[in-house]
């Protein structure tokens, strides 16, 4: 074996022109793969970490509450005794905390936006604070400075508002500005409350569009309902991984409770109200979800963006297998007295064949692991830069205002495995017709 590697290697060197534009092209497409998958794993690192701020905890007990069979309203009754019961039969939980829910206007003095209202309880939020990142006056200020402003932890003041830069633009605010919420009741009133911006955050996403921070007590005032009452409990495990098996426990402890737990649906509540709307029923029933699930209507930008990574990935690899076997093809037409002679002197055709794609995977695998450490050093210093994204569109796509790449080890290995083997099976063809030549008929070829 060391025989053969030794002179596969002699003859990479050999035909040392062709195997660099062969090594270059590989290298190029291994690139490429790095690239773009350490891009949609950054996709899936925003959605995570914007899903898990601003949508949902790893699991959430939510409800939906039926005053009259026609009517549905997405709040949870009751909330202190279903906490109890969470508490007892979770596994694995880190922390729990209450967000309430509500939909209105935000008006200001020149401009007006819907917006999906969040009440939290500030003494509960340090994870919420430690990951929002405050944007930059110039952000969303027209010739603001690169000074961030505000402090998010000011929202534990009553009437107070956290917006993200693309609503504070919009409605042309800054911090310590105030602005209006118009909302209407279950019973059909509408009410407004004056807040003032304490923050204005970084953009991330389109989960960051609607939605904007308040204290609790600005959710129960406009809305009239008691401290009992919540949109739903965020349960945060101590493994993410583990959501669905928590999820199973706590659906499981809520109904031996004595409570209506609506079977799963993968969807954000908002996607169930035409169906809870429909049923003839009434009173409290619950609806237990994981993160995954409230984001469901995201998971289609990273299926897609993979799937065309890997059609773009899977053309350019036929391009590249059809010139490596071309490539070997005409190795073999012109080593025809070598291995004429290699036969000759009673080297076996299997051996022949071997020497074959023993080139071509020491090519490869050379080609993809300089293509891979390439493609690493441009991902970690593409996302050390943070380099903004200009297009809102772009920034609805890619969850977050930055560039943000991830590569994992696994990333690299499948990278340089995939395409090592595809160009070591691009040559098995030319392996064979060299292995089955004749040593009579190659050495008379040769002369």
């Amino acid at each position: 074996m060391l025989v053969l590697v030794r002179i596969a290697f002699r003859n990479l060197v050999q035909a040392r022109r062709r195997s660099a534009l062969l090594a270059l092209a590989i290298g190029m497409v291994t690139m490429l793969l790095v690239l773009l998958m350490s891009l949609s794993r950054g996709i899936t690192d925003n959605l995570v970490q914007a899903a898990t701020t601003m949508s949902a905890g790893h699991v959430n007990v939510a409800g939906f509450y039926k005053p009259t069979a026609g009517t549905a309203l997405p709040i949870l009754t009751d909330m202190h005794a279903v906490r109890k019961v969470v508490e007892q039969v979770a596994p694995g939980v880190d922390y729990i905390v209450e967000r309430h829910r509500g939909w209105g206007k935000l008006v200001s003095e020149t401009s007006s936006v819907q917006v999906g209202l969040t009440g939290l309880v500030v003494a509960d939020e340090d994870r919420f604070f430690n990951r929002l990142q405050l944007a930059r006056e110039s952000a969303y200020v027209e010739g603001g400075t690169d000074q961030v402003e505000g402090n998010p932890r000011d929202l534990a003041e009553p009437n107070t508002v956290i917006l993200f830069a693309g609503q504070a633009k919009r409605l042309g605010v800054r911090v310590g500005d105030v602005v209006t919420i118009t909302t209407e009741t279950n019973t059909g009133q509408t009410n407004t409350a004056d807040v003032r911006v304490v923050a204005v955050a970084r953009d991330m996403g389109m989960l960051s569009s609607f939605a904007v921070f308040v204290p609790k007590q600005v959710i129960l005032d406009l809305y009239r309902i008691n401290d009992d009452t919540t949109g739903a409990l965020w349960i945060y495990l101590k493994d993410i991984d583990k959501a669905p098996q928590a999820m199973g426990v706590i659906r499981k402890g809520l109904a031996e409770a004595g409570y209506t737990v609506r079977d799963h649906e993968p969807l954000p509540f908002f996607f169930k109200f035409d169906t809870v709307q429909s049923e003839d029923w009434v009173g409290q029933q619950l609806d237990v979800t994981t993160w995954r699930d409230e984001v469901s209507f995201l998971t289609w930008i990273i299926t897609g963006f993979d799937t065309i990574s890997w059609l773009l990935i899977g053309v350019l690899v036929v391009i590249i297998a059809v010139g490596i076997m071309n490539s070997m093809w005409n190795t073999v037409r012109e080593r025809t007295q070598e291995i004429g002679t290699m036969r000759a002197i009673g080297m076996s055709r299997l051996r022949v064949g071997a020497l074959f794609l023993l080139e071509a995977a020491m090519l490869g695998l050379l080609a993809t692991a300089g293509g891979a450490g390439a493609g690493w050093l441009i991902a970690i210093t593409v996302d050390a830069a943070h380099i903004v994204v200009p297009s809102e569109a772009a920034q609805a796509v890619l969850l977050s205002d930055t560039l943000h790449l991830s590569v994992s080890p696994l990333a690299l290995g499948l990278s340089v495995g995939v395409l090592t083997l595809l160009t070591t099976l691009a040559a098995l063809w030319p392996a064979v017709r060299a292995a089955t030549l004749r040593p009579v008929q190659a050495l008379a070829h040769a002369e």
